[in-house]
């Protein structure tokens, strides 16, 4: 069942975004960057259009990043409500304490570096933190534009450049590669419901639930 709606959800998100062009890209950003990541398909669906050529490789760079951004602040704002325990709902508590520690030793780049990185190197936890630590909109914001903004420039430039090629390759190995993204989504749906029974079964263990202290 859960293979067949990621299926589904594919190739809906997939007609949606080539129908739309640019805005399906703020879309998409808003799933992407979500706490349920679609991995790869803002990539792949940057470069597709950009090989079309419907519009310059530009736009399209510029819609996916404002999508990037629009989609990893509300993610932000999810940590910044939720505290550390919207951090523990996705990963384990240990796992927790290791993302703040890269970020309260990194901060700006660790967002902008994981902004610029593709899957499977995990964004959403380290916007989660940002959020939760209570860092500055303003720097948080600057690093997501920055990041998002080289791996998007870059992406839809080589998908006008080599956009003939791209789509060819595609035409041939279009079904061996959705099956790999159905499986991406499927094992990533799958390591969120462990982590979150994981969640749920340590909340019943303790209690009660530490309030969330915020400093003044």
């Amino acid at each position: 069942m859960y293979l067949l709606a990621a299926a589904t959800l594919k190739k809906t998100m997939w007609h949606m975004v080539r129908r739309l062009g640019g805005p399906g890209l703020i879309a998409l950003g808003l799933l992407d960057n979500s706490v349920i990541p679609l991995p790869g398909s803002m990539d792949a669906s940057t470069i597709l259009l950009a090989a079309a050529h419907h519009e310059p490789w530009w736009y399209y760079a510029i819609m996916a990043t404002i999508g990037g951004v629009v989609g990893g602040y509300v993610t932000y704002r999810l940590g910044l409500k939720g505290g550390k325990e919207a951090l523990e709902k996705k990963l384990s508590a240990k796992r927790a304490d290791q993302v703040c520690h890269i970020f309260r030793s990194y901060g700006f780049w660790s967002v902008a570096v994981s902004s610029v990185c593709p899957p499977p190197m995990p964004i959403v936890p380290i916007l989660i933190a940002a959020g939760a630590l209570q860092y500055p909109r303003r720097k948080f914001l600057t690093a997501l534009t920055l990041g998002r903004g080289v791996r998007y420039t870059l992406l839809a430039y080589l998908g006008s450049l080599y956009g003939h090629r791209i789509l060819r390759w595609l035409s041939h190995y279009y079904q061996p590669l959705l099956y790999v993204l159905i499986a991406l989504a499927v094992a990533g749906g799958l390591v969120a419901l462990f982590y979150w029974l994981r969640y749920k079964r340590r909340g019943k263990d303790r209690p009660s639930a530490r309030p969330v202290q915020k400093p003044a």
